[in-house]
């Protein structure tokens, strides 16, 4: 296998597949139509003379500030072939956060997507003393009276079209090289400032290689949509690779609408993050519950039938009795089938999921249905995967083997998880104090999540900087506990306290869809959310719920009192990062009226 530079990848993708599909878009209409890699690459090529010709330099950050698009595509590898650099903003972020990033990568040059993301980056624009232009994706933003600076992507491209530009190009793309920075990915900064994480080209170029080796059933004939925003580095090294071996690309712009982009596309891939298949799991629970006595009997038996076929003999390599063997096949093109051709993954080969832990149970659950999603783990940091669970002998609640070339050791002090291999950052941008906490003496990065190792498999325990000590010095993982309450159905967000306080407590934002049905079925009144959730008697079966989930839980770990919220954590209210992970210190702060009211004697 060839690893092509990232400057060079797509239009050597271009002349061996020509006509082929690279990515699928949607039209306004709600058409999918295809871009072929020959289109692709010309419209890289475009971009990159324009970049040129706008005065990008080599190594340049180019900021990149929109929801999934073909133009952002054509933007990272119009930068790469520049030898420049693709700074990645989320689609949801704040003025003051764009101004962050901005600032920090001292970025000259942003892409943006749609009116929202033109209104904010505008408003940036005009203070900053870094940000002197912006390339607008979407031809239908209208431009602020007083800009006069703001050119539209199409109008953007025809600068290129002339010999110099072409030329220095061409010689940019000759000088790349694999030490040179690819791109500079923000973390959320859930503790405390974001950080500009660097990666090369060369560490790209690992993720394909040891990608290869742990994938070898993925090929060209394989279809993926792009869901996960380009700014997480989950969506941005798959998507990556994606190109790298020929796979099409579906780019979903919308993240509401996925379910009607999964039912048109139909992929064989897709990676994801467990709220995804979480949400799918209540929903099949639901179903389950509401049918006849005798479809519940059908529904339980093809679950367990699925669950020993898969669990009990062929992730262990066993071969099943004919009569399971038998039973499985048939719920397989029955029940199995069904309820994946519904949610428009029937075609799936590999659902990767990361980014956060995946319940046990649910993990059970999509195995038993013949669902193949597989758990990894990984950061930014690492350019995505450390390790990810192989298609046979994986253990459940484990987050994988490691991948090949990674080199692993858990601190004995603190259990943290250390890491080194050609994938890992050289550190954070512009900040050596950073770089210095971040890494070992003898170069092992580390992660700030503590884990365990069993033979060559990981387990993930806890966020380091996330545990709290109780004032009876019992230490607690908070996300542990969210993990396991979090995932009941009618619970849509939920927030640990219990740092330095005496008991565990929470803050939990309802599912109000699921509550306004109990509550209809339960016949009890209420005039708004409010009220609703301030009902005695949605308190009630709330704690029971919580009660049932933390069976499991040692004493001190269990939520004791909690408190139900009707307005959800927002990242307008900052109390959410980008990647939707919980920012504490917002939430402690915006909340503190009623923390203390829970812990008032």
């Amino acid at each position: 296998m060839e690893y092509y530079h990232l400057a060079e990848l797509i239009h050597r993708q271009a002349d061996k597949y020509e006509k082929r599909a690279a990515l699928l878009e949607q039209n306004n209409e709600g058409k999918w139509h295809p871009i072929s890699w020959r289109e692709l690459s010309g419209k890289v090529i475009q971009t990159a003379r324009a970049m040129a010709e706008f005065g990008i330099q080599e190594q340049d950050n180019i900021g990149i500030y929109s929801q999934n698009m073909p133009a952002c595509f054509f933007t990272d590898f119009g930068a790469y072939a520049n030898r420049a650099v693709s700074v990645p903003l989320y689609a949801t972020s704040s003025p003051a956060q764009v101004e962050y990033i901005i600032n920090d990568a001292e970025t000259r040059t942003l892409f943006v997507g749609e009116q929202l993301q033109y209104n904010n980056a505008f408003k940036v624009q005009r203070k900053s003393e870094f940000l002197e232009r912006l390339v607008i994706f979407d031809r239908s933003v209208k431009l602020h009276p007083e800009d006069t600076t703001s050119t539209y992507f199409e109008d953007f491209l025809c600068l290129g079209e002339n010999a110099h530009a072409e030329t220095t190009v061409n010689v940019r793309m000759k000088e790349a090289s694999p030490e040179d920075m690819a791109m500079i990915i923000y973390t959320s900064g859930t503790t405390g400032e974001s950080k500009g994480v660097v990666l090369h080209h060369a560490n790209i170029l690992e993720v394909f290689r040891i990608h290869d080796i742990r994938l070898p059933q993925l090929n060209d004939k394989d279809v993926t949509v792009s869901f996960l925003p380009l700014t997480h580095i989950f969506e941005k090294a798959w998507s990556s690779y994606c190109l790298h071996k020929g796979i099409t690309i579906a780019v979903n712009r919308d993240p509401r609408k996925i379910q009607q982009t999964l039912q048109e596309i139909r992929p064989t891939l897709m990676c994801n993050v467990p709220r995804f298949w979480e949400k799918l799991y209540t929903g099949v629970q639901d179903k389950i519950a509401s049918s006849s006595g005798f479809m519940q009997k059908i529904f339980t038996d093809a679950i367990r039938t699925g669950h020993d076929y898969k669990l009990e003999y062929k992730n262990k390599g066993l071969r099943s009795p004919a009569w399971l063997t038998f039973k499985f096949n048939f719920y397989n093109q029955t029940v199995y089938r069904a309820l994946k051709k519904a949610v428009g993954i029937d075609k799936g080969r590999l659902f990767p999921v990361g980014g956060a832990p995946l319940a046990d149970k649910v993990t059970i659950f999509l195995q038993s249905v013949n669902i193949p999603i597989v758990t990894g783990y990984g950061s930014s940091e690492t350019a995505a995967t450390i390790c990810f669970c192989p298609d046979e002998h994986f253990i459940i609640g484990s987050i994988g083997t490691l991948m090949p070339g990674v080199e692993l050791r858990i601190d004995p002090e603190n259990n943290e998880i250390l890491v080194k291999g050609k994938t890992i950052t050289s550190g954070y941008y512009k900040k050596p104090e950073e770089n210095a906490r971040a890494f070992t003496e003898d170069g092992y990065f580390r992660t700030g999540d503590a884990g365990y190792m069993e033979g060559n498999t990981l387990f993930f325990k806890e966020r380091i900087k996330d545990l709290y000590k109780t004032s009876n010095g019992k230490y607690i993982a908070p996300q542990a506990i969210e993990g396991i309450v979090g995932n009941d159905k009618y619970i849509q967000q939920i927030a640990v306290i219990g740092d330095e306080r005496k008991f565990v407590s929470a803050l939990i934002v309802p599912d109000m869809e699921e509550l306004e049905k109990y509550a209809s079925k339960k016949q009890l009144r209420y005039t708004t959310r409010e009220e609703l959730v301030n009902h005695p008697d949605i308190y009630r079966m709330i704690a029971s719920r919580i009660e049932e989930h933390q069976k499991d839980l040692a004493s001190y770990e269990k939520i004791k009192k909690f408190i139900l919220l009707s307005t959800p954590f927002t990242m307008e209210s900052e109390e959410l990062t980008d990647t939707l992970k919980l920012r504490r210190r917002v939430i402690l702060k915006n909340y503190a009226t009623q923390i203390e009211e829970i812990y008032r004697e």
